[in-house]
Protein backbone atom coordinates (compact mmCIF):
# COMPACT_ATOMS: atom_id res chain seq x y z
CA UNK A 1 0.00 0.00 0.00
CA UNK A 2 1.53 3.38 -1.05
CA UNK A 3 1.92 5.80 2.04
CA UNK A 4 1.36 9.02 -1.06
CA UNK A 5 1.36 9.28 -4.16
CA UNK A 6 4.17 8.57 -6.94
CA UNK A 7 4.80 10.97 -9.30
CA UNK A 8 4.51 8.28 -12.28
CA UNK A 9 1.03 7.52 -11.03
CA UNK A 10 -0.19 10.41 -12.94
CA UNK A 11 -4.20 9.92 -12.76
CA UNK A 12 -3.51 9.02 -9.05
CA UNK A 13 -1.39 12.05 -8.26
CA UNK A 14 -3.91 14.54 -9.28
CA UNK A 15 -6.61 12.70 -7.98
CA UNK A 16 -5.03 12.64 -4.58
CA UNK A 17 -4.15 15.77 -4.58
CA UNK A 18 -7.13 17.55 -5.73
CA UNK A 19 -9.11 15.88 -2.96
CA UNK A 20 -6.85 16.84 -0.50
CA UNK A 21 -7.01 20.65 -1.50
CA UNK A 22 -10.74 19.79 -1.14
CA UNK A 23 -10.25 18.25 2.41
CA UNK A 24 -8.34 21.26 3.60
CA UNK A 25 -10.70 23.93 2.21
CA UNK A 26 -13.75 21.92 3.76
CA UNK A 27 -11.71 21.78 7.37
CA UNK A 28 -10.77 25.56 6.86
CA UNK A 29 -14.52 26.48 6.32
CA UNK A 30 -15.71 24.55 9.17
CA UNK A 31 -13.02 25.59 11.56
CA UNK A 32 -13.55 29.43 10.80
CA UNK A 33 -16.94 29.76 9.79
CA UNK A 34 -19.42 26.73 12.45
CA UNK A 35 -16.50 26.58 14.89
CA UNK A 36 -16.96 30.66 15.29
CA UNK A 37 -20.36 30.33 15.88
CA UNK A 38 -19.97 27.11 18.11
CA UNK A 39 -17.79 28.61 20.52
CA UNK A 40 -19.14 32.46 20.10
CA UNK A 41 -20.05 33.76 24.07
CA UNK A 42 -23.08 35.52 23.65
CA UNK A 43 -22.67 38.88 25.99
CA UNK A 44 -24.66 41.77 26.80
CA UNK A 45 -23.85 44.27 24.47
CA UNK A 46 -25.34 47.12 26.74
CA UNK A 47 -27.89 47.28 29.60
CA UNK A 48 -29.49 50.58 28.14
CA UNK A 49 -33.08 49.76 26.69
CA UNK A 50 -34.27 52.69 24.49
CA UNK A 51 -37.50 52.81 23.92
CA UNK A 52 -38.70 50.66 21.13
CA UNK A 53 -41.10 50.54 17.70
CA UNK A 54 -42.16 47.00 16.89
CA UNK A 55 -43.60 47.29 13.27
CA UNK A 56 -45.92 43.51 11.67
CA UNK A 57 -46.61 43.77 8.06
CA UNK A 58 -49.77 41.78 7.77
CA UNK A 59 -51.93 40.51 4.81
CA UNK A 60 -55.70 38.92 5.94
CA UNK A 61 -53.71 37.17 9.33
CA UNK A 62 -56.89 38.21 11.44
CA UNK A 63 -56.11 34.38 13.29
CA UNK A 64 -52.47 34.79 13.50
CA UNK A 65 -53.33 38.34 15.12
CA UNK A 66 -55.58 37.00 17.49
CA UNK A 67 -53.48 34.26 18.93
CA UNK A 68 -49.48 35.81 18.59
CA UNK A 69 -50.16 39.87 18.87
CA UNK A 70 -51.06 39.91 22.70
CA UNK A 71 -47.87 37.83 23.27
CA UNK A 72 -45.85 40.85 21.59
CA UNK A 73 -47.66 43.44 22.94
CA UNK A 74 -47.24 42.03 26.68
CA UNK A 75 -43.80 41.61 26.31
CA UNK A 76 -41.83 42.38 29.70
CA UNK A 77 -39.47 44.94 28.42
CA UNK A 78 -38.44 48.16 31.38
CA UNK A 79 -38.55 50.84 28.56
CA UNK A 80 -41.95 52.25 26.65
CA UNK A 81 -42.71 50.23 23.11
CA UNK A 82 -44.87 50.40 20.66
CA UNK A 83 -46.44 48.03 17.85
CA UNK A 84 -47.44 49.04 15.11
CA UNK A 85 -49.53 46.58 12.83
CA UNK A 86 -49.71 47.69 9.13
CA UNK A 87 -52.84 45.94 7.91
CA UNK A 88 -52.15 45.45 4.45
CA UNK A 89 -55.05 44.89 2.02
CA UNK A 90 -56.68 42.73 3.77
CA UNK A 91 -60.26 41.20 3.18
CA UNK A 92 -60.71 39.08 6.46
CA UNK A 93 -61.63 40.45 10.16
CA UNK A 94 -58.12 41.45 10.17
CA UNK A 95 -59.42 45.21 10.95
CA UNK A 96 -62.54 44.21 13.55
CA UNK A 97 -59.88 42.49 15.13
CA UNK A 98 -56.91 45.21 15.66
CA UNK A 99 -59.76 47.91 16.10
CA UNK A 100 -61.12 45.59 18.84
CA UNK A 101 -57.25 45.11 20.34
CA UNK A 102 -56.38 49.01 20.16
CA UNK A 103 -58.67 49.48 22.45
CA UNK A 104 -57.37 46.63 24.86
CA UNK A 105 -53.93 47.95 23.95
CA UNK A 106 -52.84 51.90 24.07
CA UNK A 107 -49.22 50.81 22.96
CA UNK A 108 -51.08 49.44 19.94
CA UNK A 109 -50.90 51.23 16.96
CA UNK A 110 -52.75 50.44 13.53
CA UNK A 111 -51.84 51.65 9.92
CA UNK A 112 -54.33 50.78 7.19
CA UNK A 113 -53.56 50.28 3.59
CA UNK A 114 -56.02 49.74 1.17
CA UNK A 115 -56.36 47.56 -1.43
CA UNK A 116 -54.53 48.71 -4.92
CA UNK A 117 -53.31 46.62 -8.14
CA UNK A 118 -50.59 49.28 -8.08
CA UNK A 119 -49.12 47.76 -5.12
CA UNK A 120 -46.37 45.72 -5.38
CA UNK A 121 -47.19 41.96 -3.12
CA UNK A 122 -44.15 42.45 -1.36
CA UNK A 123 -43.64 43.38 1.75
CA UNK A 124 -41.53 46.37 1.49
CA UNK A 125 -44.32 48.96 1.08
CA UNK A 126 -45.55 48.17 4.27
CA UNK A 127 -42.70 47.81 5.90
CA UNK A 128 -41.80 51.35 4.90
CA UNK A 129 -45.35 52.47 6.04
CA UNK A 130 -44.14 50.92 9.65
CA UNK A 131 -40.90 52.73 10.20
CA UNK A 132 -42.57 55.84 8.88
CA UNK A 133 -45.22 55.63 11.15
CA UNK A 134 -42.48 54.79 13.84
CA UNK A 135 -41.87 56.83 16.78
CA UNK A 136 -38.99 55.57 18.00
CA UNK A 137 -35.05 55.38 16.79
CA UNK A 138 -34.77 51.29 17.34
CA UNK A 139 -37.20 49.04 15.26
CA UNK A 140 -37.36 45.51 15.85
CA UNK A 141 -39.34 43.75 13.01
CA UNK A 142 -41.58 40.42 13.17
CA UNK A 143 -44.31 38.66 11.55
CA UNK A 144 -48.35 37.82 12.38
CA UNK A 145 -47.78 34.39 12.25
CA UNK A 146 -44.68 34.45 14.96
CA UNK A 147 -44.88 33.92 18.66
CA UNK A 148 -42.15 34.72 20.39
CA UNK A 149 -40.46 31.77 22.74
CA UNK A 150 -40.84 34.20 25.59
CA UNK A 151 -42.12 37.71 27.37
CA UNK A 152 -38.19 38.55 27.21
CA UNK A 153 -37.78 38.23 23.17
CA UNK A 154 -37.90 41.83 23.29
CA UNK A 155 -35.74 42.76 25.77
CA UNK A 156 -32.98 40.22 24.58
CA UNK A 157 -33.38 41.68 21.28
CA UNK A 158 -32.55 44.99 22.11
CA UNK A 159 -30.11 44.38 24.55
CA UNK A 160 -27.79 44.06 22.15
CA UNK A 161 -27.56 47.52 20.54
CA UNK A 162 -25.43 50.06 21.24
CA UNK A 163 -24.04 52.59 19.80
CA UNK A 164 -21.70 51.17 17.21
CA UNK A 165 -23.93 47.72 16.95
CA UNK A 166 -27.08 49.36 14.77
CA UNK A 167 -28.47 45.88 13.17
CA UNK A 168 -29.47 43.14 15.25
CA UNK A 169 -29.62 39.62 13.40
CA UNK A 170 -32.24 37.39 14.78
CA UNK A 171 -33.28 33.64 14.67
CA UNK A 172 -36.66 32.05 13.58
CA UNK A 173 -37.27 28.36 13.82
CA UNK A 174 -40.58 26.40 13.25
CA UNK A 175 -42.71 24.46 15.65
CA UNK A 176 -42.03 21.07 15.91
CA UNK A 177 -44.89 18.62 14.16
CA UNK A 178 -45.29 15.30 12.89
CA UNK A 179 -44.40 14.66 9.47
CA UNK A 180 -40.71 14.22 7.47
CA UNK A 181 -41.75 17.60 6.02
CA UNK A 182 -41.55 18.91 9.05
CA UNK A 183 -37.90 17.49 9.52
CA UNK A 184 -36.67 18.72 6.38
CA UNK A 185 -38.12 22.44 6.83
CA UNK A 186 -36.32 22.55 10.34
CA UNK A 187 -33.07 21.42 9.21
CA UNK A 188 -32.95 23.20 6.59
CA UNK A 189 -34.03 26.29 8.62
CA UNK A 190 -31.40 25.41 11.49
CA UNK A 191 -28.81 25.29 8.74
CA UNK A 192 -29.39 28.68 7.26
CA UNK A 193 -29.16 30.52 10.49
CA UNK A 194 -25.90 28.16 11.65
CA UNK A 195 -24.51 30.11 7.67
CA UNK A 196 -25.85 33.44 8.40
CA UNK A 197 -24.49 33.73 12.17
CA UNK A 198 -21.52 32.23 10.77
CA UNK A 199 -21.06 34.48 8.08
CA UNK A 200 -21.78 37.45 10.09
CA UNK A 201 -19.53 36.90 12.98
CA UNK A 202 -17.01 36.38 9.94
CA UNK A 203 -17.89 39.80 8.60
CA UNK A 204 -19.82 38.88 6.08
CA UNK A 205 -22.78 39.35 7.07
CA UNK A 206 -25.31 39.03 3.93
CA UNK A 207 -29.29 38.00 5.47
CA UNK A 208 -30.90 37.80 8.33
CA UNK A 209 -34.83 37.04 8.79
CA UNK A 210 -37.61 39.33 8.27
CA UNK A 211 -39.55 37.37 11.11
CA UNK A 212 -36.90 38.28 13.82
CA UNK A 213 -34.09 40.97 12.98
CA UNK A 214 -33.98 44.45 14.36
CA UNK A 215 -32.79 47.76 13.14
CA UNK A 216 -32.47 51.92 13.93
CA UNK A 217 -34.41 53.93 11.61
CA UNK A 218 -30.65 55.55 11.09
CA UNK A 219 -29.58 52.65 9.35
CA UNK A 220 -32.61 51.84 7.38
CA UNK A 221 -31.85 56.22 5.93
CA UNK A 222 -28.78 54.71 4.83
CA UNK A 223 -29.50 52.89 1.64
CA UNK A 224 -32.58 55.14 1.17
CA UNK A 225 -34.86 51.99 2.48
CA UNK A 226 -35.42 49.49 0.02
CA UNK A 227 -34.96 51.50 -2.69
CA UNK A 228 -32.47 49.83 -4.94
CA UNK A 229 -34.34 45.92 -4.89
CA UNK A 230 -37.99 47.79 -4.17
CA UNK A 231 -39.20 45.84 -7.56
CA UNK A 232 -38.07 42.43 -6.27
CA UNK A 233 -40.51 40.64 -4.39
CA UNK A 234 -38.03 39.60 -1.71
CA UNK A 235 -34.89 41.27 -0.46
CA UNK A 236 -35.89 42.98 2.41
CA UNK A 237 -34.29 40.05 5.20
CA UNK A 238 -31.11 39.95 2.86
CA UNK A 239 -30.45 42.53 0.24
CA UNK A 240 -30.91 45.43 2.64
CA UNK A 241 -28.92 43.87 5.03
CA UNK A 242 -26.09 43.83 2.68
CA UNK A 243 -26.44 47.06 2.09
CA UNK A 244 -27.15 48.26 5.65
CA UNK A 245 -24.50 46.18 7.33
CA UNK A 246 -21.19 47.99 7.14
CA UNK A 247 -18.08 48.26 9.45
CA UNK A 248 -19.09 45.56 11.69
CA UNK A 249 -22.54 47.68 12.69
CA UNK A 250 -24.20 44.66 12.64
CA UNK A 251 -24.26 41.82 15.72
CA UNK A 252 -26.51 38.17 16.19
CA UNK A 253 -28.59 37.23 18.75
CA UNK A 254 -29.00 33.43 19.39
CA UNK A 255 -30.33 33.23 22.74
CA UNK A 256 -33.17 30.85 22.71
CA UNK A 257 -35.25 33.53 24.51
CA UNK A 258 -35.06 35.70 21.87
CA UNK A 259 -36.64 33.12 19.27
CA UNK A 260 -39.60 33.71 17.13
CA UNK A 261 -41.58 30.48 16.46
CA UNK A 262 -44.12 29.82 13.30
CA UNK A 263 -45.13 27.21 11.71
CA UNK A 264 -43.55 25.47 9.12
CA UNK A 265 -45.45 24.63 5.45
CA UNK A 266 -47.42 21.75 5.25
CA UNK A 267 -47.24 20.98 1.70
CA UNK A 268 -43.84 19.83 -0.36
CA UNK A 269 -45.36 22.42 -3.41
CA UNK A 270 -45.69 25.41 -0.65
CA UNK A 271 -42.02 24.51 0.86
CA UNK A 272 -40.22 24.43 -2.79
CA UNK A 273 -42.42 27.57 -4.09
CA UNK A 274 -41.13 29.37 -0.67
CA UNK A 275 -37.55 28.56 -1.49
CA UNK A 276 -37.57 29.22 -4.68
CA UNK A 277 -38.92 32.93 -4.11
CA UNK A 278 -36.48 32.89 -1.03
CA UNK A 279 -33.59 32.26 -4.06
CA UNK A 280 -35.02 35.15 -6.38
CA UNK A 281 -32.60 37.68 -5.09
CA UNK A 282 -29.50 35.97 -4.98
CA UNK A 283 -28.35 36.46 -8.81
CA UNK A 284 -28.07 40.55 -7.45
CA UNK A 285 -25.94 39.02 -4.43
CA UNK A 286 -22.26 40.71 -5.04
CA UNK A 287 -20.04 37.92 -6.88
CA UNK A 288 -17.12 37.96 -3.69
CA UNK A 289 -20.84 36.56 -1.18
CA UNK A 290 -21.78 34.28 -3.68
CA UNK A 291 -18.19 32.51 -3.99
CA UNK A 292 -18.37 32.64 0.08
CA UNK A 293 -21.50 31.04 0.06
CA UNK A 294 -21.30 28.70 -2.60
CA UNK A 295 -17.34 27.16 -1.64
CA UNK A 296 -18.83 25.19 1.03
CA UNK A 297 -21.79 23.38 -1.31
CA UNK A 298 -19.23 23.27 -3.97
CA UNK A 299 -16.08 21.86 -2.38
CA UNK A 300 -17.96 19.03 -0.15
CA UNK A 301 -19.78 17.66 -3.84
CA UNK A 302 -16.25 17.64 -5.40
CA UNK A 303 -14.74 16.25 -2.31
CA UNK A 304 -17.33 13.47 -1.97
CA UNK A 305 -16.92 12.69 -6.22
CA UNK A 306 -13.05 12.37 -5.83
CA UNK A 307 -13.49 10.64 -2.22
CA UNK A 308 -14.94 8.09 -4.67
CA UNK A 309 -12.73 7.98 -7.26
CA UNK A 310 -10.01 7.51 -5.06
CA UNK A 311 -12.32 4.21 -3.36
CA UNK A 312 -11.94 2.43 -6.19
CA UNK A 313 -8.37 3.29 -7.28
CA UNK A 314 -6.33 -0.15 -5.64
CA UNK A 315 -4.37 0.60 -2.60
CA UNK A 316 -6.03 4.28 -2.46
CA UNK A 317 -9.27 3.73 -0.70
CA UNK A 318 -7.48 3.76 3.10
CA UNK A 319 -6.12 7.64 1.88
CA UNK A 320 -9.74 8.50 1.09
CA UNK A 321 -11.09 7.15 3.84
CA UNK A 322 -8.60 9.24 6.82
CA UNK A 323 -9.35 12.21 4.45
CA UNK A 324 -12.98 11.74 4.33
CA UNK A 325 -13.47 10.76 7.59
CA UNK A 326 -11.54 13.22 9.41
CA UNK A 327 -13.14 16.29 8.11
CA UNK A 328 -16.65 14.60 8.52
CA UNK A 329 -15.76 14.06 12.15
CA UNK A 330 -14.82 17.76 12.70
CA UNK A 331 -17.74 18.93 11.28
CA UNK A 332 -20.18 16.70 13.04
CA UNK A 333 -18.56 18.39 16.12
CA UNK A 334 -18.70 21.97 14.84
CA UNK A 335 -22.17 21.88 13.28
CA UNK A 336 -23.22 19.41 16.49
CA UNK A 337 -22.50 22.21 18.71
CA UNK A 338 -24.07 24.90 16.52
CA UNK A 339 -27.43 23.10 16.24
CA UNK A 340 -27.03 22.50 19.70
CA UNK A 341 -26.86 26.25 20.76
CA UNK A 342 -30.03 26.96 18.40
CA UNK A 343 -31.70 23.88 20.17
CA UNK A 344 -32.55 21.40 17.00
CA UNK A 345 -29.66 18.83 19.07
CA UNK A 346 -32.21 16.07 17.24
CA UNK A 347 -30.82 16.66 14.10
CA UNK A 348 -27.14 16.10 15.43
CA UNK A 349 -26.88 12.29 14.84
CA UNK A 350 -27.23 12.32 11.21
CA UNK A 351 -25.72 15.45 10.28
CA UNK A 352 -22.36 13.87 7.98
CA UNK A 353 -25.50 12.44 6.41
CA UNK A 354 -28.24 15.31 6.14
CA UNK A 355 -25.32 17.69 5.82
CA UNK A 356 -24.47 15.91 2.26
CA UNK A 357 -28.10 15.36 0.95
CA UNK A 358 -28.80 19.34 1.56
CA UNK A 359 -25.64 20.61 -0.12
CA UNK A 360 -26.78 17.84 -2.96
CA UNK A 361 -30.14 19.47 -3.04
CA UNK A 362 -29.90 22.93 -2.77
CA UNK A 363 -28.99 23.61 -6.91
CA UNK A 364 -32.54 22.17 -7.57
CA UNK A 365 -34.27 25.04 -5.36
CA UNK A 366 -31.70 27.63 -6.79
CA UNK A 367 -32.42 26.96 -10.84
CA UNK A 368 -35.69 26.80 -9.72
CA UNK A 369 -35.70 29.86 -8.45
CA UNK A 370 -34.05 31.44 -11.61
CA UNK A 371 -36.66 29.59 -14.23
CA UNK A 372 -39.31 31.22 -12.05
CA UNK A 373 -40.47 34.06 -9.54
CA UNK A 374 -43.23 33.31 -7.12
CA UNK A 375 -45.22 36.91 -7.32
CA UNK A 376 -47.20 35.37 -4.38
CA UNK A 377 -46.66 37.42 -0.85
CA UNK A 378 -46.57 34.76 2.16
Amino acid sequence: MKIIPELQDSIEFYIFWIFAGLVFIQLLYSIFFFGRLAFWKNKTVSSDFPPVSIVIAARNESDNLYQNLPKILEQNYPAPFEVIVVNNQSIDDSKYLLDALSRQYSNLVITEVERSKHLAPSKKFPLTMGIKKASYEHLVFTDADCAPASNLWLRKIVEKFSDKKQIVLGYGPYNKRRGFLNKIIRFDTTMIAVNYFSMALNRIPYMGVGRNMAYTKSAFQSTSGFKSHYSLISGDDDLFIQEAARKNNYTIQPDPESFQYSEAKDSWKSFVLQKSRHYTTSPHYKVFKKMMLGIYPASLILMLIFFILLAFQSGWWIHALAGFGFVTLIKWWLLGVCFKKLKSPGFIALLPLTDLVYVLVLPFFYYSALQKNSSKWK
